[in-house]
């Protein structure tokens, strides 16, 4: 990937349809920093510095760390929420900054801790991602998400309404229908925002096999504060203040016995005194 630190052009360009399956370069952030400053005052101190990876399409990339740390606003870079002041975000190759916030929207898909549901029925919550859906179309989703037979069970079925922000579901039942309203989009790009890390245990395992089913063959990134459910990711990002501080699968991460380590044993060693054949890490010498 090269590093793009050229202001946007004025004419911005369609986003090709079809995705790469495996070919041609991949998505990444390359280099960028961003801060912000209120109506042309000096900006505050950057948000992010020096952020620079690469998702190869299909894989999952996971960013981890403390809370306020970058990891949200880095995924808001990507449908351009924000966008950076050096550097560039870029899908096969291109700058974010030069394709249309439309055709963004078309092949990204995000599933967030706080799901957003409309005053509206089941099935229209659903078809807000793909309005043309059919009803098969839609049990398939639900299937894949399950859900399709907890939806069956309300009173009036696909049909029910679900209240304002969805307050007639439980927040395990609205993750599941956001995440089936993902797959009915079908996204190239998905983006997961700590989206299991408010949930009970039952859920979590109900949710965590529907987002496996998702991520398939999809370029993913996923924030998450459960390091439980990232463990597999091909590619593991632990950021500090804004900054990538370390990088790595699960296993070198534990080897290398940093912040990632540090993390993984308060959640997990503590407990259980050893994972995945790992012995518990020893303080390191000051």
């Amino acid at each position: 990937m090269s590093t793009a630190n050229e202001a946007a052009p004025e004419a911005e360009e369609a986003l090709v349809e079809e995705a790469t399956d495996g070919q041609g370069p991949g998505d990444g952030l390359d280099g960028l920093t961003n801060g912000f400053g209120p109506n042309g005052q000096a900006p505050l101190p950057f948000a992010l510095e020096d952020i620079d990876f690469e998702v190869e399409p299909g894989q999952l990339v996971a960013l981890v760390g403390p809370s306020g740390s970058g990891k949200t606003t880095t995924t808001y870079l990507v449908p351009r929420l924000y966008d950076v002041d050096t550097g560039a975000v870029e899908i096969d190759g291109r700058d974010v900054r030069r394709l249309t916030l439309a055709s963004l929207g078309e092949v990204i898909g995000f599933v967030t801790q706080e799901t957003y549901l409309f005053h509206a029925s089941v099935r229209d919550n659903l078809r807000y991602a793909r309005p043309e859906a059919t009803d098969a179309e839609l049990e398939v989703a639900t299937r894949a998400a399950a859900i399709h037979d907890r939806i069956l069970e309300l009173p009036d079925g696909y049909a029910t309404i679900v209240g304002e922000r969805g307050y007639k579901l439980s927040g395990g039942e609205k993750q599941r229908v956001a995440i089936a309203r993902v797959l009915l989009k079908d996204p190239r790009i998905l983006i997961l925002d700590e989206a299991t890390s408010a949930l009970d245990t039952v859920s979590e395992r109900l949710i965590q096999a529907a987002l496996e089913r998702l991520m398939e063959n999809r370029t993913t990134i996923a924030i998450a504060h459960r390091l439980s459910t990232i463990l597999r990711a091909d590619q593991i990002l632990v950021y500090e203040r804004g900054r990538i501080l370390e990088r790595g699968t699960h296993a070198q991460l534990l080897r290398a016995g940093g912040l990632y380590a540090r993390l993984y044993r308060e959640q997990f060693l503590a407990e259980s005194g050893a994972a995945d054949g790992i012995p518990p890490l020893e303080e390191p010498v000051a």
